[in-house]
């Protein structure tokens, strides 16, 4: 199982400098960098200063230049922002400058403050609708010389300008929970990204199987890669996990709050949650974070993992966006590197 770091640029504070923050998530890419981590991940979000990502490209461009052998993954460009013939060729522009380094993720997206900005009207549904549309087009558009009639876009024969450097495109990998999704990335020769969230091995257990059944609807495809992308944090004692919980804890109120949408948002940042708030949620506490998410030191995080290992997820993404300092999120992703990483070597 191969291990990859996924990584944001994440405020909550309006103290936190911008600047300050990008440096930050630039170091920990390269440390993962040089442990021998097979790929770092960032998404698209527009508008949040939660998640301050609003082009995944720009952030690999400049990685690849402050690295040396990782991997750059988009995880992920939301599908229904993107015209097929400029995300294509940005795409392929970026394959160019990167050598040959990008992996493609792609996603429908999820929060409904992002679809009222950027699509008003848009729905769940019709954007995923968008996104299977728009990944055979993309690839096609690799090849060259591609006409497009579909329900969302139209256009004459077209090739992409430029053309990826690695053959046939780089790896397409569609972020995937339902079993329509699987099927459609299977079918179409793409990796599968997973996220459990905060749900637990259960759930974990459940997209795998949802996997497998869709690589065996389709036997004469290549079997695909799977990565499981998860919330991580390595503990240095018992103390120590029990307040990464507190802090996964609220980050994930956080997150709830962004998703259900109905909170004031002033300069990018949702109205602070308040103590008693995050104490009062129905379902995220500190107790269920731990339990369910990789959280606990070394030996815990190795025993958890060789169960996913086990399962057969071919990638373990790091996710470290977390709420808390950074100080804290490098020393766990340095005790991950020299306490868990060698398990697997």
């Amino acid at each position: 199982m191969k291990f990859s770091l996924f990584a944001h640029m994440e405020r909550i504070d309006p103290q936190e400098d911008q600047k300050q923050l990008y440096e930050e998530f630039v170091q920990l890419c390269q440390i993962a960098d040089d442990a021998g981590f097979h790929a770092v991940w960032t998404g698209e979000h527009h508008g949040m200063n939660f998640t301050i990502a609003p082009n995944p490209f720009l952030n690999l461009v400049d990685l690849a230049n402050k690295t040396k052998n990782v991997r750059l993954g988009t995880g992920t460009v939301i599908a229904p922002f993107w015209h097929p013939i400029r995300l294509a060729g940005e795409a392929a522009m970026t394959d160019i400058i990167t050598d040959g380094r990008l992996e493609l993720g792609i996603a429908r997206g999820a929060y409904s403050f992002e679809y009222e900005r950027m699509l008003p009207g848009l729905e769940a549904w019709e954007a995923g609708q968008r996104m299977r549309e728009q990944v055979p087009a993309v690839q096609k558009l690799w090849a060259g010389d591609y006409e497009h009639e579909g329900e969302y876009w139209q256009f004459p024969k077209t090739t992409s300008a430029p053309q990826p450097v690695q053959k046939d495109g780089p790896p397409i990998w569609v972020a995937a929970r339902d079993p329509n999704s699987h099927e459609f990335a299977v079918s179409n020769g793409c990796n599968v990204q997973v996220t459990p969230l905060w749900n637990g091995d259960p759930e974990i257990e459940s997209l795998m199987g949802k996997f497998n059944d869709a690589c065996a609807k389709f036997p004469d495809q290549p079997r695909p890669r799977i990565m499981l992308l998860l919330h991580t944090y390595v503990a240095s004692d018992a103390d120590d996990a029990k307040l990464a919980a507190e802090e996964l804890n609220r980050f994930y109120n956080y997150f709830g709050a962004w998703f259900m949408n109905k909170r004031e948002i002033t300069q990018g940042l949702i109205a602070p949650l308040s103590d008693e708030e995050i104490a009062a949620h129905p379902f995220y506490t500190p107790e269920a974070i731990q339990r369910d998410l990789a959280i606990g030191e070394p030996a815990d995080l190795i025993e958890r993992l060789k169960k996913y290992e086990a399962m057969g997820y071919d990638e373990y993404s790091f996710w470290i966006d977390s709420s808390m300092p950074f100080e804290r999120k490098k020393a766990s992703l340095e005790r991950f590197i020299s306490d868990v990483m060698p398990a697997f070597q």
